[in-house]
């Protein structure tokens, strides 16, 4: 009896483990990618820093319905990120891994999604190249060790669309149409995360569907109420409980700001119109380089062709949209890596079934495109190396130029992302010669090694230059009953690193009252070295300079 259980167990975990065998190294060698060392550098300004604060004045302030910043309300985004961050930060404590702990989980999860759905519309040979084109590409790769709300957002969206291609694939033969319903879940998900842009992109995908469908694609109507009203119950979980407790006003301001951004340049982020275009194919490098090496129409298999479709939909909304946009953001448009990455995946597999051939030209591009990168991987550390050189060049920017006087060690150590990039490259040329499949995994590999170790090495050296004088004086504050607030520039640092309290009254908020007003403990504030000459103008008489340090200027108020 024993001896049969035992079998009983083994054949069981040995079949699971033929099953689900994949699954488990994606889960594993993903969280070595994504975890590894996500908490060694402090968040950045503007967005990692806001959103982490949103969280952590969600954990102070015990409100988990109302999104703040600097305990007032901030309604440029929904709370279903910040609660994840706020999960994270139960868990792990207030500080940057909790705060990029849930974009890990997530990169693990796309990972799997894309192993999964490959397999299951191609096979497991095409859901690997899925999986190691996307993870060796550097901005989809990046995005996993952010702490920004994109990558949940993208998913969710993808899945939207995923779930809707597959019920209109699946409505044409009769079968299973309950994929509706979970495509209006991830919908009404992806706008909990980020806003109404999430319904926008699904539903201008399935309208761009149509037309490149020749017309076809519409279905009964009872189906597009059963979707909207999936959408609006989801939705509701959030939007309804904050109308209800606070009436329309959060909500007017939401989408007013949102009507904002595509009509003006928020913040100074504008650009010109082909922004998104360079973005995507310099920053998905690798991937954007086989996209351009369309398959034959011989040459394509005849499943999944609504998703294809759909993603090639969905491509061509991304860039049309964000190229009007008045405001542009890198991260705006990186819903497209998706689609981007698995039309390239296409291209991709065909090449190395043979079944298409890999064009010179594109093949050519790709290592010029390469070699362009290699240099900057090299030619960036030597330039930090001899700072004094990048000093000439930053000579008419004083900012820049305080900036660069940051006592951060620069060895030919850090060479060793552009070397590892040149030898993988050199080698996969040489591979090609032999076999496409091998020259072509060399490179993706070399691709995600170099990523990792700009990453680890490179980034917080960089990082040393930008922000680190004044983190560490908003650090330094932390636990003391003090007033401090960045001056003559927007920063949300002050808020998380010095992990500021609710003020007693909503005066406090306005800077002129902490330099005038009559404040109980002492206020700290921070100026840029550019901003100095007219914050001193403006309120000298109150203010006294502390010392100045990295193009940052650190000031008292004189009297409180």
């Amino acid at each position: 009896m024993i001896l049969g259980r035992s079998r009983n167990y083994s054949e069981l975990a040995s079949t699971f483990m033929k099953k689900y065998f994949s699954y488990i190294i994606i889960v594993i060698l993903a969280s070595i990618l994504f975890i590894h060392s996500i908490g060694t550098s402090p968040l950045f300004d503007w967005d990692e820093i806001n959103f982490a604060e949103s969280a952590r004045e969600m954990i102070v302030s015990g409100d988990y319905l109302r999104v703040q910043i600097n305990y007032q309300p901030f309604w440029e985004k929904p709370p279903l990120f910040f609660w994840m961050q706020v999960v994270s930060m139960k868990i792990f404590g207030i500080n940057e891994f909790a705060a990029r702990f849930p974009n890990a989980i997530c990169g693990i999860v796309t990972l799997l999604v894309f192993y999964h759905l490959g397999s299951k519309m191609r096979n497991r040979k095409f859901a690997f190249w899925w999986v190691l084109l996307y993870v060796s590409s550097f901005l989809p790769h990046l995005y996993f060790k952010s702490g920004i709300i994109d990558p949940w957002f993208n998913l969710f969206i993808f899945l939207g669309i995923y779930y809707l291609s597959d019920f209109l694939e699946n409505i044409q033969v009769n079968q299973k149409k309950s994929s509706l319903v979970v495509s209006g879940i991830f919908t009404g998900l992806s706008i909990l995360t980020k806003g109404p842009v999430g319904l926008l992109i699904v539903l201008l995908t399935y309208i761009v569907y149509i037309i490149l469908n020749k017309g076809k694609g519409f279905v009964a109507l009872k189906y597009y109420f059963q979707w909207v009203l999936t959408v609006l119950a989801i939705t509701l979980i959030w939007f309804g409980l904050e109308i209800f407790q606070h009436g329309w006003w959060f909500i007017n301001e939401f989408f007013s700001y949102q009507v904002r951004l595509a009509k003006t340049e928020d913040a100074g982020h504008g650009g010109f119109p082909l922004y998104h275009f360079v973005v995507l194919f310099f920053g998905c490098f690798p991937a954007s380089i086989f996209l351009l090496n369309r398959p034959t129409e011989s040459s394509t298999v005849s499943s999944g062709q609504v998703f294809k479709k759909m993603m090639w939909a969905s491509l061509i909304v991304i860039l049309t949209v964000f190229s009007l946009v008045k405001t542009k953001i890198v991260h705006y448009s990186s819903f497209a890596y998706f689609p981007l990455v698995y039309l390239a995946t296409e291209s991709l597999f065909h090449i190395i079934e043979h079944k298409s051939d890999w064009r010179k030209s594109n093949r050519a591009l790709l290592f010029v495109i390469y070699l362009i990168w290699a240099s900057i991987f090299i030619l960036l550390p030597i330039l930090f190396i001899n700072v004094d050189w990048l000093k000439q060049l930053a000579s008419k920017d004083q900012f820049a130029l305080a900036n660069l006087n940051a006592n951060v060690y620069w060895g030919y150590f850090y060479l060793v992302s552009g070397i590892i990039f040149v030898i993988g490259g050199l080698t996969a040329y040489f591979l090609f010669s032999r076999s496409i499949q091998k020259g072509i995994f060399m490179l993706l590999i070399t691709s995600t090694i170099t990523i990792q170790s700009l990453l680890t090495f490179f980034v917080p050296q960089i990082e040393l230059y930008t922000q680190d004088a004044a983190i560490e004086f908003f650090k330094s504050l932390r636990g003391k009953d003090v007033y401090v607030r960045a001056l003559g520039y927007k920063s949300y640092a002050p808020y998380f690193y010095a992990q500021v309290n609710p003020p007693p009254t909503n005066e406090a908020y306005d800077i002129h009252w902490l330099i005038y007003g009559e404040v109980e403990k002492p206020v700290y504030l921070v100026t840029r070295l550019d901003r100095k000459a007219q914050v001193m103008r403006d309120y000298g008489e109150q203010l006294k300079i502390l010392y100045e340090k990295n193009g940052f200027v650190f000031l008292e108020r004189k009297t409180y």
